[in-house]
């Protein structure tokens, strides 16, 4: 019996006309998704084959299960399994950010399970290679980036996205997974914008910058859903979720946190911790991020 396949099939004449797939588009995510072959948290492309005759292209990847968001279903994930789902994201996260792709759409529809619950990111349609300019990976917004999972400067600035968008999204995703519910449901720019202010801006009691690893969230965020996250859970989340993107840690420095290395952290949110600076939490040491 041969192997079963997902195929995405782009019809020749839907490169013609107003709103249609543009060819090089498409072969931008093709190349995307290439760039990253052989990773086991990303879907795999087996072939791109383009039909002479009818124009007709055709992506073969491989086949994996439901979505994220189906499995999801209102049902909130425990710790343990919120904590080694992220593990497997941002282990794929770091390995497209390696190769300077930036995806631009993670949310839980564009993430797989499979049989043996292995998480595999997909949807690429909107990922690009990042062009690296200074220090910032620099890319223009693409229309079909999901609104709920947009970070702050996305919306304020709405011309370029970097890597730092993609640790946003997995911090909306992790909400998600310990709840069930969306962080955010807004539909449209301007109540995205009023939506975070009202859940996030309450909790970075900002006094002044200060560099990484300090964060401006206090672990004590979303205390009012979430009462089942241990400190370091907090930590993380906090961490995924800072306001301003040059405070969110990198995928490999995020998999360096206690939360994902030290087997035994507590359970339990312990009583609140001094922050070290008036103002605000720390919340990735340098112990903790190597």
């Amino acid at each position: 019996m041969g192997t079963m396949v997902a195929v995405k099939w782009i019809r020749g004449g839907e490169f013609d006309g107003a709103g249609a797939p543009n060819l090089p588009a498409v072969v931008r995510e093709a190349g995307c998704v290439a760039a990253c072959r052989c990773h086991p948290g990303i879907v795999q492309i087996k072939n791109v084959d383009k039909s002479e005759e009818t124009g007709d292209l055709y992506i073969v990847m491989e086949l994996a299960g439901p979505s994220l968001r189906s499995r999801l279903e209102g049902q909130p994930f425990s710790e343990d399994e919120t904590r080694d789902s992220m593990r497997q994201l941002l282990q794929a996260v770091e390995k497209l950010h390696a190769t300077g792709t930036i995806h631009r759409d993670i949310n839980p529809d564009n993430i797989l399970v499979g049989t043996d619950e292995t998480l595999k990111i997909c949807g690429f349609g909107c990922a690009t290679p990042a062009r690296h300019i200074g220090k910032m990976f620099l890319e223009k917004l693409l229309d079909g980036t999901t609104m709920q999972y947009r970070p702050s400067e996305q919306l304020i600035f709405s011309q370029y996205y970097g890597p730092e968008g993609d640790i946003y999204a997995l911090g909306c995703v992790i909400f998600e997974l310990l709840t069930g519910e969306p962080l955010f449901t807004a539909t449209t720019e301007d109540d995205m914008m009023i939506e975070q202010t009202l859940e996030l801006s309450d909790e970075l009691r900002k006094t002044h910058i200060h560099p990484w690893p300090i964060l401006t969230m206090g672990v004590e965020a979303f205390d009012d859903v979430i009462d089942h996250l241990s400190l370091p859970g907090r930590e993380v989340l906090a961490g995924l979720l800072s306001y301003d993107s040059w405070e969110r840690p990198t995928a490999a420095d995020a998999l360096k946190h206690r939360w994902f290395t030290e087997e035994d952290v507590e359970t339990k949110p312990p009583a609140a911790v001094e922050p070290e600076f008036p103002g605000f939490v720390p919340l990735f040491t340098q112990a903790y991020i190597g």
